[in-house]
């Protein structure tokens, strides 16, 4: 993030994400978030440094030990059936395994900081993850884990089998979880107009630069049998 001081840019705040996983280089990672953090380095904040991840249990494991900065997970799905589809990790470390080292850590009061919450982005996907079901289910984790949630707009693009939630929905999705109990944000959508916004990074135009996708799942049962009906219909 950026902040006007004095007529100048002046970075405010600074997220590890949308370069790949930080956690697969996580030595790096520490170290650059203790040069940020401390009063000899950079001397952010700690809750002005977070370090995204898709849910690398170990690897969260350590930096919950190891680091000052603040830590957010790309949860995007309430079941194992749609995170594992959507989310390849989840086929190695499930929300069991997920959900139960950020419970075993937060709230956090280790090395002198305290972040009291998990930070969950869930980004919003029409007919996919946006249902009152879904929305009970989160509810349900924020009862388990201290968790603050930030709906993101999914970025619609050319070459995805996924579209956003319309804003009602997503409003309403948000109104569920805030009168729920729980705490949620919506992020504005950033860069599509030049496809720079979260998941378009890349080079659209240049498909020698593509990288093969993994293995994709079966889609859901739920989500076949309902294309099946409209089909019917």
């Amino acid at each position: 993030g950026a902040g006007a001081k004095s007529g100048k840019e002046e970075v405010t705040n600074v997220v590890f994400m949308g370069m790949g996983e930080p956690l697969h280089n996580i030595e790096a990672v520490l170290a650059a978030v203790d040069i940020l953090v401390d009063p000899r380095g950079l001397a952010f904040s700690r809750n002005k440094v977070t370090v995204s991840t898709s849910g690398l249990v170990p690897e969260i494991e350590r930096f919950l030990n190891e680091s000052q900065g603040s830590l957010a997970v790309s949860l995007n799905a309430t079941t194992d059936e749609i995170r594992s589809w959507i989310m390849p990790i989840n086929r190695k470390y499930n929300m069991a395994s997920l959900l139960g080292v950020l419970g075993d850590h937060f709230p956090r009061r280790d090395l002198g900081r305290h972040q009291r919450q998990v930070f969950f982005e869930y980004i919003m996907l029409a007919g996919i993850n946006d249902s009152n079901e879904d929305a009970a289910r989160l509810l349900e984790i924020s009862r388990r884990v201290p968790c603050k949630f930030n709906l993101i707009y999914f970025n619609t693009h050319e070459g995805s089998e996924f579209r956003c939630s319309d804003r009602e929905t997503i409003k309403a999705f948000r109104k569920r979880l805030v009168e729920g109990g729980a705490m949620c944000t919506i992020r504005q959508s950033r860069g599509d107009e030049e496809m720079a916004a979260c998941g378009q990074l890349g080079s659209p135009d240049s498909p020698e630069d593509w990288k093969p996708p993994p293995p994709r799942l079966k889609k859901p049962r739920r989500l076949r049998e309902a294309e099946a009906e409209e089909e019917a219909e």
